[in-house]
């Protein structure tokens, strides 16, 4: 578990540099302490992973250009025919 960080009131008489450094080598000791925790992908997670990602970005780039498309249809080419006398 991570430790509430200590209110500066506490401690009235300590430097604030040196209550900086401290609170950042405890900072620094947290994050070492939570990065051992993580559980990292192997390498057939991480290929899995990226090829569905990949398809998902190119899915959404389709759907993007579709309806591009159709307010380019809507909002270019068909409003101005609407004023144009035809």
């Amino acid at each position: 578990m991570a430790r509430e960080a200590v209110p500066a009131t506490v401690e009235p008489h300590v430097n604030p540099v040196v209550r900086w450094t401290r609170e950042l080598v405890t900072f620094y000791n947290e994050v070492i302490a939570e990065m051992r925790k993580v559980v990292w992908p192997d390498r057939a997670q991480l290929k899995d992973m990226t090829i569905k990602i990949i398809i998902f970005v190119l899915f959404i780039g389709a759907v993007i250009a579709i309806i591009d498309v159709i307010f380019q249809a809507i909002l270019v080419r068909g409003i101005p025919s609407l004023f144009a006398g035809h």
